[in-house]
């Protein structure tokens, strides 16, 4: 069994340790009294302190600063984006768009949020076929708007998956969306950072990013929405983030958050390098440990996020194998940490057409910037006796 002295933290893809910078960013910021939207001088400060940070993250993702919607995080920018847009397609035709075409792997933020409205609102969901590696392709969402147009409210597609780290061709699927003028959402969480996430070139209506992944503080994120679109607000109150997202701007972490992402887009290129390359020896080392473990998503290391290595082990139960890990100090994920714990099979790899009990007996390692050669070899001698343990143990 592995040496527990060393504990390896591999679950970057659910949150990933802030920044220096930014901490010290938020610490400066906490101490700073006045909300933003106050008009005396302590207000004033606040304020600007809020659109200087607009303009930096705007500058980080390729937007007008006008674009960048503040939220309390990636859920609420998925749900602000889904069902906003979904409401207000659905008004302006007068109710006739009711459809929503989305990936089968979305994120829980988007998968729930549809079909919440598909209970509750009379949507009517399509789900986009993928491949099987878990990408939805742009000839696919053409042959589902084509078939009417007119009824299609919005579509939405992640640009890099959570759990297998699969990239989609977010530019091509925006081309074929503009083209039909069907507004197209994309959750990009997992994608700023270690991608180009560029939001004007990518032709996109709205963007999904959140602060805790890309090296920034948790409870904050940004909707970027283009300015002809108008979502119905989820939230009612002060009008804040043109009208569409009520409540009293959090400062100090927007401020955080805005320094972080400077930071990833800055290092992204050295970032992608290092930790595709400790990404690889990982892959090398778990597949030479369990030889019949089989790695989901793209193979080919351009086709996925530089950090994730996603793995099915047969016979196993994620869960199980998780806790084994755990005990040794190394900790990774069942998948989305938004159901981490659920013993239910993927389905993310079920829609890809994974074996069921395939699905359930998954572990995603995902690496970030505070990752090291060390974490990689804990895992490597650790591994091994792990699946072994659970196999003979009957975790299954």
């Amino acid at each position: 069994m592995a040496d527990t002295a060393h504990s390896a933290y591999l679950d970057h893809a659910a949150t990933t340790p802030m920044w220096p910078e930014a901490v010290r960013t938020m610490t400066e910021q906490l101490q700073i009294v006045g909300n933003a939207s106050s008009l005396h001088g302590a207000g004033r400060r606040a304020r600007r302190t809020v659109e200087e940070s607009r303009e930096s993250l705007a500058a980080s993702l390729g937007a007008r600063p006008s674009e960048v919607v503040f939220t309390g995080g990636g859920t609420e920018a998925d749900n602000l984006a889904v069902k906003g847009l979904f409401w207000a397609r659905k008004e302006q035709s007068g109710g006739a768009r009711t459809r929503v075409l989305a990936g089968p792997v979305e994120h829980h933020a988007v998968l729930d949020a549809v079909e919440w409205l598909a209970t509750h609102e009379g949507a009517d969901i399509e789900w986009l076929p993928v491949d099987v590696h878990g990408r939805v392709h742009p000839d696919a969402l053409r042959e589902a708007i084509a078939r009417n147009p007119a009824d299609v409210a919005l579509a939405t597609v992640m640009w890099a998956n959570n759990e297998i780290g699969t990239i989609t061709d977010v530019r091509g699927l925006a081309e074929v969306a503009r083209e039909f003028d069907v507004p197209l959402h994309s959750d990009a969480v997992q994608a700023f950072g270690l991608l180009e996430t560029d939001f004007a070139d990518s032709g996109l209506a709205a963007m999904t990013v959140t602060g805790h992944k890309s090296g920034g503080p948790y409870g904050v994120g940004a909707l970027l929405l283009g300015r002809e679109y108008t979502p119905v607000p989820l939230l009612h109150g002060g009008g804040q983030e043109r009208h569409v997202r009520s409540g009293t701007l959090d400062t100090p972490a927007i401020a955080a958050f805005a320094t972080a992402g400077r930071l990833a887009v800055e290092r992204r290129e050295d970032f992608v390098r290092e930790v595709g390359a400790l990404r690889d020896a990982l892959v090398n080392a778990v597949t030479r440990a369990v030889p019949d473990a089989i790695l989901n998503g793209d193979p080919d290391p351009a086709g996925r996020l530089a950090g994730n290595a996603h793995f099915s082990f047969p016979g196993c139960e994620g869960d199980s194998l998780l806790l084994l890990l755990d005990a040794q100090g190394i900790q990774c994920s069942t998948g989305s940490a938004c159901t981490a714990g659920v013993a239910q099979p993927s389905h993310v790899l079920l829609a890809t057409g994974s074996d069921p009990e395939l699905a359930r007996g998954t572990l995603r390692f995902s690496l970030g910037h505070t990752s090291t050669k060390a974490d990689v070899e804990a895992l490597a001698e650790a591994i091994g006796p792990v699946v072994e343990r659970a196999r003979s143990a009957g975790l299954s």
